[in-house]
């Protein structure tokens, strides 16, 4: 895979994604088939969420979450605060 590639599209966020939520999940104690019932999400989508293969829909982050005890803003700023500086403004800097 080639950084920009098609297939690395999105690949840091959902590992930043995959860091996070495996820590809340730990810090709260709970299985991944725990936070999957509480959520109402499948252990297996859990799972890839937590190893980088899936990037969650809003709907998804703000379950999860609420499962987590926390906010969907909490969690995403997390994620963020893992992400290099110039990963936070893709948007600005792609050329038209």
């Amino acid at each position: 895979m080639t950084p920009g590639s098609l297939t690395d599209r999105g690949a840091l966020e959902k590992r930043a994604f995959a860091h996070v939520l495996i820590t809340l999940r730990q810090e709260r104690g709970m299985s991944q088939e725990a936070l999957a019932f509480e959520s109402g999400y499948h252990p297996k989508y859990i799972s890839l969420l937590e190893r980088g293969k899936n990037s969650p829909s809003l709907t998804a982050i703000l379950e999860i979450a609420r499962s987590l005890n926390t906010t969907g803003a909490e969690l995403v700023q997390r994620v963020e605060n893992l992400l290099p500086g110039n990963r936070r403004r893709r948007r600005e800097s792609r050329h038209i």
